[in-house]
């Protein structure tokens, strides 16, 4: 937004006495305000009286990495924004992501390296946002942190799981290297409890915090399962930007390309848009969404109520794209997959589907009906599978005997983060299973403050 319309915006705020935008609480297991507690009435007001450089200073006294949020972040903020009962919320996502690209460009951002050190050294496993936000607050505390990363480049799910043109990895590199400036050790090619023992951490670091994200991939275990050209999405999307990284956009030796394909992406949420403007950009001849959920409605239901995350239908971009290409929404309600159909040879050549309908059993729960009649097949040459993730995965848990709860994360109350094995610690997805942006950085901020506690006997961390 031009900067007259992003101060408008700060001027509709309203600074209200209880401001629901930055609550950060949970209702009906969503997002209710931000998790982080951003400042938002402050640095509104701040953006609204043209003081941009004490807005930034607002801004970061919460949030790690605020040109991500600003960028990726669904905004729970304004489904909480009190405007947003009788008017449109505040455009407070925008607002932020001005703020945060306004302090590079003016070059207010710059590293600045703690005056003191406290000879203790931390090891983060995963660089993802929990990882990178635990990482800045204990070197903020003048811990020695060493962040370990499989993968050949920093940023974990935001370098590779999230596309170049939903947040381009340009803007995460910036802050990697001023993180790096300010004395973060970063290791890549490191796959710890495979490339070096868990225990080795142990002895070697004071402290260890597990921010390996929840990466187990939820299959769909239907016949034709193991046709080439049925993908999870995440093999898709981590391909296109390592391609994108390595090679620049023209290169087109792609192993998983949607190029001339019938595409079908099973699944919704921010995985499956990101699929459909992947495979669109890829140069696909169609793309198809399956839902197995109904459409939602266009307004808030009675029972979704202000100031709950509000589910109403709407177009991300990559609906929005696929609909100015196609001439509809590509999204397919009430409908799920029975199986994947191919040739002689092996290859996928389309999926079986059936409409349902979700009917209540007798103890109450609903469950899926298929609907007779309805069983066709579509033509589909590339499959991605995007319906959400199970946990981490297992193999540094077992080496290190972490306990696991019911879902299969790793076992720690919010708020303290620590694990059954003494002086590990674990944030993110992988001790809160898959959840949002701005969540990890909510516990990797956590993390940080309760390791510092543990190794300092207290803390100043927020």
């Amino acid at each position: 937004m031009p900067e007259k319309k992003l101060r408008d915006q700060g001027a509709r705020c309203m600074e209200c006495g209880t401001p629901f935008c930055h609550t950060g609480t949970t209702m009906k297991g969503l997002a209710v305000g931000c998790p982080i507690n951003n400042l938002i009435p402050e640095w509104n007001d701040l953006v609204y009286r043209g003081l941009w450089q004490e807005a930034l200073e607002r801004l970061h006294k919460t949030n790690n990495l605020p040109e991500v949020t600003g960028r990726v972040c669904p905004a729970p903020c304004e489904g909480s924004c009190v405007l947003g009962i009788i008017e449109p919320p505040v455009t407070i996502k925008n607002i932020e992501c001005a703020i945060a690209d306004r302090g590079w460009e003016e070059g207010w951002i710059t590293p600045h390296p703690p005056e003191r050190r406290t000879n203790k050294k931390v090891a983060i496993v995963g660089s993802g946002p929990a990882g990178l936000s635990c990482a800045d607050q204990l070197n903020k505390a003048g811990h020695n942190v060493t962040v370990y990363e499989r993968a050949d480049r920093i940023g974990g799910l935001l370098m590779y799981g999230i596309p170049n043109m939903k947040l381009d990895k340009a803007v995460v590199q910036r802050r990697v290297d001023q993180f790096a400036a300010e004395g973060i050790k970063f290791v890549t090619h490191c796959h710890v409890g495979v490339d070096l023992p868990a225990r080795t951490l142990m002895d070697e670091f004071d402290a260890v915090v597990l921010c390996g994200g929840a990466t187990q991939a939820r299959n769909l275990p239907i016949e034709g399962r193991t046709l080439q050209g049925v993908h999870f999405a995440m093999e898709f999307l981590h391909e296109n930007t390592s391609k994108l990284l390595d090679y620049g956009a023209a290169h087109g030796d792609r192993q998983i390309s949607a190029a001339g394909k019938d595409v079908i992406v099973i699944g919704g949420g921010d995985t499956g848009t990101d699929c459909v403007g992947t495979s669109i950009r890829q140069g696909c001849k169609s793309v198809t969404q399956l839902e197995i959920l109904p459409r939602p409605p266009e307004q808030r239901a009675s029972d979704n109520p202000w100031p709950e995350w509000p589910k109403v239908y709407k177009l991300d971009y990559g609906q929005e794209e696929a609909k100015a290409l196609q001439g509809e929404d590509p999204r397919r309600y009430l409908v799920t997959a029975r199986r994947f159909v191919g040739d002689s040879s092996g290859n996928l050549t389309g999926v079986e589907v059936v409409d349902i309908e979700w009917v209540k059993d007798a103890q109450g729960r609903f469950s899926p009906k298929e609907i007779e009649g309805t069983v066709r097949v579509i033509p589909a040459q590339l499959v991605l599978l995007a319906m959400g993730f199970l946990g981490p995965e297992t193999t540094l848990l077992e080496q290190l005997q972490l306990e696991k709860d019911g879902r299969g994360n790793v076992k720690a109350d919010h708020g303290k983060f620590r694990t059954n094995v003494d002086r590990v610690f674990t944030a993110g997805d992988m001790r809160r299973g898959q959840s949002l942006v701005v969540w990890a950085i909510n516990e990797g901020r956590g993390a940080a403050r309760e390791v510092d506690r543990f190794l300092m006997g207290r803390t100043q961390l927020p």
